[in-house]
């Protein structure tokens, strides 16, 4: 059989019996920013391959994506990696193909071509191209594997990353897009970074007026700077980075037309201090809040749905000095609002 034929059936033993040149980035228990730090990374080897990629800091297990997660959101169209390829020793790698090949002939009922398929990719790298998986020159190198983002695996990015797992000497250039840098170290870190929830203070608290300013504030002690770090130890490559966010701002969104935001943009940015706005305080009714808004109709018997913003500004540093910023993300929340009319007395 040609090398392009051999190819090919090895691409399709790939899907028949869960993509063995493809790793997943497992999830594993987190706790955000309230709750402390958390160190997660892959747990799994044999038969199912995962990433070498451990993440501590204000971190969580999933990656969700949903408001309320605390998950930031890129601004843009720019996402982090949904793959990316890492290093593995001859051993992990030869561990990996013969417990993948057990895995597969030894299920009952697996088509026959699966089972041909995967001995021919596990034949590629013990007795092909490779000889017993190049351990007579474990030390010289490593195999690269592809990984994927698990909780992003239906996506076309997560399918780019196809290259089957390939053998780079130590110190050679690893020839694929998305081969793990600490820049893309920082890039999945930015994934992982979970935020306080951004419900402001308001007042008046239980219940505002029509026409009546309404003062919303931060306090700094809950909002504030928060990172992850992102590091890899395996077959020979030991480097690391850290992504920090700093709230820069918050946004108002009245939930209704019908009201007007202080300041007009709705933008209130960041005091020296690390707040945002200013707490109401008695004496104050005659004030223009620094950060808040007015309602000019009543809700009803419903509410308006206020919807606060948070503008993160991401940075990050990593091994060998190496550093840089990202895009900025956002990460809201919605509360609601009771808007009363004034009662007004007649005599």
């Amino acid at each position: 059989m040609s090398r392009a034929s051999r190819t090919g059936a090895v691409v399709t033993a790939l899907a028949l019996v869960l993509t063995p040149g493809t790793a997943h980035a497992d999830r594993g228990g987190g706790a955000s920013q309230g709750g402390g730090t958390s160190k997660t990374s892959g747990s799994r080897e044999g038969a199912s391959l995962v990433s070498k990629v451990v993440y501590s800091g204000s971190t969580s297990g999933s990656r969700g994506g949903g408001d309320g997660d605390g998950a930031l959101r890129p601004v843009g169209d720019w996402t982090p990696p949904a793959c990316w390829y890492e290093p593995r020793s001859a051993e992990q790698f030869r561990d990996y193909v013969e417990s993948r090949y057990e895995e597969t002939v030894n299920t009952p009922g697996q088509h026959s071509y699966a089972k041909q398929s995967v001995g021919m990719f596990r034949d590629d790298y013990k007795d092909g191209t490779y000889k017993n998986y190049n351990l007579g020159k474990k030390d010289e190198g490593s195999f690269w594997v592809a990984v994927r983002d698990e909780d992003r695996w239906m996506e076309p990015e997560a399918q780019a990353c196809d290259k089957l797992p390939f053998w780079v000497e130590n110190g050679d250039p690893v020839p694929v897009e998305n081969a793990v840098t600490p820049e893309v170290l920082a890039e999945l870190a930015y994934n992982r970074v979970r935020l306080p929830a951004a419900e402001v203070t308001l007042r008046p608290e239980a219940a505002t007026k029509v026409n009546l300013p309404t003062w919303a504030w931060l306090d700094r002690a809950t909002f504030k700077e928060t990172s992850v770090t992102a590091s890899i130890a395996v077959g020979g490559l030991n480097i690391q980075a850290t992504t920090t966010a700093r709230p820069v701002s918050l946004r108002l969104e009245p939930g209704t037309p019908d009201a007007e935001t202080y300041p007009a943009s709705g933008e209130c940015v960041i005091n020296a201090d690390g707040s945002i706005g200013e707490p109401y305080t008695r004496g104050k009714a005659d004030r223009t809040p620094p950060c808040g808004l007015k309602y000019l109709r009543s809700s009803g018997d419903g509410t308006f749905t206020l919807r606060a913003t948070i503008t993160w500004e991401i940075s990050w540093t990593g091994t060998g000095g190496a550093g840089g910023d990202l895009p900025d993300g956002t990460f809201g929340n919605d509360q609601a609002v009771t808007v009363q009319e004034i009662q007004s007395v007649n005599r």
